[in-house]
């Protein structure tokens, strides 16, 4: 089976076309200090520009919710302009860049946070877990602040504002992070979502916030810029499993169909030994689902071409393998060995581990 088969070629919509099927995954670095984007961040990303798309790392929409020390935010000027500088590294070389907004939550801590912003959530329910702070200190995450329903609102409009920064700032689109145990999916768990209001109890409720900020961000810069990520089953960030999951994300994945979503990306992780996401439910979110979909989680250039082949997305993203390997499409394309990732500067170190991993020489 050649990779050039699918992986390599194009694909076009009615509003953009990829050069590639292979995405980069949105990874956080955690190289932004104050949030901004550190002044190598163009050329990291422009390195990786051979991708049909890339996906910039969740970048948050409030102070609030940015979690993890020195990850970037979009929601000032000067975040926005140092995300042009990005855009512009990108597109200079004929890649396609998105931004996934994220809000995190209870997952974080103040002391991450401009102004020490408080933690906030859907209901105080403190998350298990250390993070690391400023002096490299690891603290418990605090129990949050349950929010309020003008409070709640005020966030799902705070993602909408940050999705028309992004457009404006020239990125081709957003991808909303309703994953990884971040502030919509704590509103779409039980055990975190606790309320009584508009935006807790039953399926429908526990959906609205992710759904509200899917419908207007859609309105506010067109469905087919807006993509979205989900994790179901991948109990991340002290989310236990729990019995209305599968029926959740089916009413989701519903109601995306019917946003008209550009796509759907499923972050599988691995759990006990086996991908988190199985291929039955992919292949169900095939059947609801005729928009784009991309797969992550451990892919490989051939298993990424057999999924491709069986119909079971239309691109497939990578991440790791993108950390050390910038120009991951070339290396594909002449079935070129990979570059080993040091897993000490995925988190860290500068401009070392994130610039200066060596090209292909042909």
């Amino acid at each position: 089976m050649h990779l050039k088969e699918k992986l390599l070629t194009p694909l076009a919509t009615p509003s953009i076309t990829f050069k590639n099927r292979v995405v980069m995954a949105p990874m956080s670095r955690r190289r932004s200090r104050q949030g901004i984007p550190a002044p190598t961040a163009p050329l990291y990303y422009g390195q990786r520009a051979g991708a049909g798309l890339i996906i910039a790392e969740n970048s948050a929409v409030a102070a609030n919710g940015v979690g993890y020390l020195d990850a970037p935010g979009i929601y000032n000027e000067a975040q926005q302009a140092a995300w042009k500088k990005v855009v512009d590294a990108v597109h200079a070389r004929q890649g396609k860049i998105f931004v996934q907004l994220v809000h995190t939550g209870r997952i974080g801590h103040p002391l991450n946070h401009e102004g020490r912003a408080p933690l906030v959530a859907p209901s105080a329910v403190q998350a298990a877990g250390l993070m690391r702070t400023p002096g490299d200190i690891h603290l418990p995450m605090p129990e949050p602040e349950a929010l309020s329903t003008a409070g709640a609102k005020a966030l799902v409009d705070a993602h909408i504002q940050a999705a028309i920064s992004a457009i404006e700032t020239g990125f081709d689109g957003v991808e909303i992070h309703g994953a990884h145990g971040f502030l919509p999916e704590q509103f779409l768990h039980p055990h975190t979502n606790r309320r009584t209001d508009r935006y807790g109890g039953g399926i429908a409720n526990r959906s609205r916030f992710l759904l509200e900020i899917m419908e207007g961000v859609s309105a506010a810069i067109g469905r087919e810029r807006t993509g979205i990520r989900l994790s179901p089953f991948a109990v991340l960030n002290d989310l236990p499993a729990y019995a209305e999951e599968a029926a959740t994300h089916r009413y989701i994945t519903n109601a995306l169909r019917e946003l008209d979503t550009l796509y759907i990306h499923l972050s599988s992780q691995p759990l006990n030994g086996q991908p988190s996401i199985s291929t039955e439910y992919i292949q169900e979110v095939r059947r609801r689902f005729p928009n784009l979909l991309i797969l992550a989680g451990g892919y490989t250039a051939g298993s990424a071409e057999a999924a491709l082949q069986a119909g079971l997305a239309d691109l497939v993203a990578f991440g790791r393998p993108f950390i050390a390997n910038p120009d991951l499409v070339e290396r594909f394309r002449h079935h070129a060995p990979l570059n080993e990732g040091n897993p000490d500067t995925y988190y860290q170190g500068g401009d070392v581990g994130y610039i200066d991993y060596p090209l292909l020489s042909l």
